[in-house]
């Protein structure tokens, strides 16, 4: 927390917990690095895909800074530099960027590579591919598009009944990054009930950032009553947020900022809990931290479930790039 945000003494009848882990996980910060040092180097325009994180915040601090954010790779001009977000795309992309001679700067985060090279491999064994994830998602768009023929979406039990595959014995299930934990375990297993010899990767594909985000809730739900997550509505990390301490029967609601917080939602609560999904910047969370504090919750508890030190490296074109430019100025 910065210094604008002071913790008053616990003695205060009204009280914040606010979560540790929460806010920008290492791929984001690495995507949003991405772009502003892109930016730096190459300077305005740079062309972006899809938005480069989930947060409209961010998206608009970027967008003012020079980067151009467009929905699909015809909107940016022939031989243009573009940045693929960091959900990652299908093949299809990278063929249309080559086509379009574009200069592409790749901002996938190394966990979403993970998926989309375990649906390779799968799909080189000739195996029925099934990525449980949701549907229009971006980071789902781009996995199916590796192995679209031998690939089926499922989100619940009951997609799962619902399969018919070529052959029982050779099927293997990945996962989208930023699902809830404990229904994607409940879908697994389903699958391994009705294909008993399935195969799945060797680590589990959900996000480590993902899961201590909701490894906190869960541990905060029993001791507040509202949970607040700053993130995106199209955020899908910060949604399972919301939806992992519905289930523990504490409201929870999912603001973009301060500004969407409702005076109804704090009749009540004595113990209103904090926290902010993997692509959220953290003055977000500090002005809303400020803004309860002036409505009477003046006692602020931080509560830290686990210690992220991940870190990722940029990608390599980008490194060059940045290596040549300080050996330049030298």
């Amino acid at each position: 927390m910065s210094s604008s945000v002071q913790a008053a003494p616990i003695t205060a009848a009204k009280k914040i917990i606010l979560l540790r882990p929460r806010g920008f996980c290492a791929g984001v910060v690495r995507a949003i690095d991405v772009v502003k040092i892109a930016l730096d180097v190459y300077g305005p325009p740079l062309y972006v895909r899809k938005e480069i994180v989930h947060n409209k915040h961010v998206v608009d601090e970027l967008r003012a800074a020079g980067a151009v954010f467009v929905e699909e790779l015809d909107e940016v001009p022939v031989g243009a530099r573009v940045i693929f977000s960091a959900h990652g795309v299908a093949p299809s992309v990278r063929t249309q960027a080559a086509a379009r001679s574009l200069q592409v700067i790749d901002a996938t985060c190394p966990l979403v590579t993970k998926v989309h090279l375990e649906a390779i491999k799968f799909a080189k064994k000739d195996h029925t591919i099934v990525l449980i994830g949701h549907k229009d998602h971006d980071e789902v768009i781009g996995t199916l598009g590796e192995a679209p023929e031998a690939t089926f979406l499922v989100s619940s039990v009951d997609d799962v009944d619902r399969l018919e595959v070529k052959d029982p014995q050779r099927v293997a299930f990945i996962t989208q990054t930023t699902l809830s934990l404990d229904e994607t375990q409940d879908i697994v297993a389903h699958l391994r009930r009705r294909f008993p010899k399935i195969q799945g990767p060797a680590a589990q594909d959900i996000c480590y950032a993902t899961e201590n985000r909701q490894l906190a809730v869960k541990a905060v739900a029993p001791l507040c009553q509202l949970l607040l997550v700053v993130g995106s509505q199209n955020s899908s990390n910060s949604r399972r947020l919301v939806e992992v301490c519905e289930k523990m029967g504490v409201p929870a609601h999912l603001i973009d900022d301060l500004g969407e917080v409702r005076p109804e939602w704090l009749q009540g609560v004595e113990t209103v809990a904090v926290t902010a999904g993997a692509s959220a910047p953290e003055n977000l969370v500090e002005e809303l931290i400020a803004s309860l504090q002036g409505r009477g919750y003046h006692s602020l508890q931080e509560m830290e479930i686990k210690e992220e030190d991940v870190r990722f490296n940029l990608p390599s074109e980008l490194t060059r790039t940045v290596q040549l430019h300080a050996i330049a100025r030298d």
